[in-house]
Order: C-alpha cells, then structure tokens, then sequence
C-alpha cells in the first residue's frame, strides 16, 4: 500500500550555502572556498547520520549553492536531481516559500539550499515553537554559512506556511 503523502509527516531541510569565496566574475558566479566543500561534505554526512534522505532538493543557481549541493550530496550519499532555480537565488523568504509551494506531492522531503538573510529568516518563519527549543535558540542566534535547520510538517507542500514546521535539529557543517 502507498503511503498518503498528503497527510504523512514531511521533512524539510533548509540550508545555507558553505563558506564561497569573496570574489568572482559576478556575485552568482563565486564559487566555494576550500573549506566550504569540506564543510558542505561533512555537513551531509551529519544530516545522513540523522536518518534524513531527501527525495528532492531546490537549489539557488549560484556557482556556491550548485557546489554546496553536489558536496551534502557526496557527503550523504544522496542521489536526487535538484532543480536549479534562478528565481531562488534572489528570492525573499514569502518568495521561497511559495517556491516550496510547488514542490511536487510525491516528494515525502526537500532541501532548500539557498542564501542569507532569506534562509535564515524562512527557517525561523516556518518554525511553529514546538520542536526542540535548542535548535530554535540556535537558529535565531544566526545561520552561518554551512548552517542547516531539518523541519517536519504535516500535510501538503502547497498548503506549507510560515508558523507550520517543527524544527527537529539544527546543525553548522564544519570539517
């Protein structure tokens, strides 16, 4: 029997970029730092040592994103195809979230990976107060580079909105 996505509880995993570098061609083109791909590796393995598997990931088209992705991916051994998203890249968190909005129902969990402030306002956005308090502190104290907050919801991605996620850990990848 398949399970109802539209009532099983989702995950959602909203992520910062690892450490890029301070220049380049443009600001999308910055690609990462070498402590950033180590960072963004040992950051997937931590969210695969915590059960977390995504079956879909929105990802900013930035140079630094697309590198912090394949790094988590490498990291958790992940093979979902992400959807590179121009629209993510310089999106304001009531943007993202409908970005979130269109995320397919077959999908049981994401990753958003995107850019400060946006994720780190839209993580504590979305956070409805019941999850662990730790991670809300956490969050609220910043969201560095390499930082990732892992969320649980339930219903519909098309229905998610802000105040409507349990934050079930919060965690700044480093090597």
């Amino acid at each position: 029997m398949q399970s109802d996505r539209t009532t099983s509880p989702r995950r959602l995993v909203v992520m910062r970029h690892a450490k890029a570098q301070s220049w380049g061609e443009t600001d999308h083109d910055r690609p990462l730092a070498d402590r950033g791909r180590d960072d963004a590796v040992a950051a997937g393995r931590w969210v695969a040592e915590q059960g977390v598997v995504v079956d879909a990931a929105l990802i900013s088209s930035a140079a630094r994103t697309q590198a912090t992705w394949a790094g988590v991916a490498e990291g958790a051994g992940w093979d979902a195809h992400p959807v590179v998203s121009d629209a993510l890249y310089a999106a304001e968190p009531d943007a993202a979230l409908d970005l979130i909005r269109e995320t397919p129902e077959q999908a049981g969990s994401l990753m958003v990976l995107g850019h400060n402030p946006t994720v780190g306002y839209l993580a504590q956005l979305l956070d409805d107060g019941h999850g662990d308090p730790e991670a809300s502190i956490s969050m609220i104290g910043g969201f560095p580079p390499c930082a990732l907050a892992v969320f649980s919801f339930e219903g519909r991605w098309a229905d998610l909105d802000l105040g409507a996620a349990t934050v079930q850990s919060f965690h700044v990848g480093r090597a």
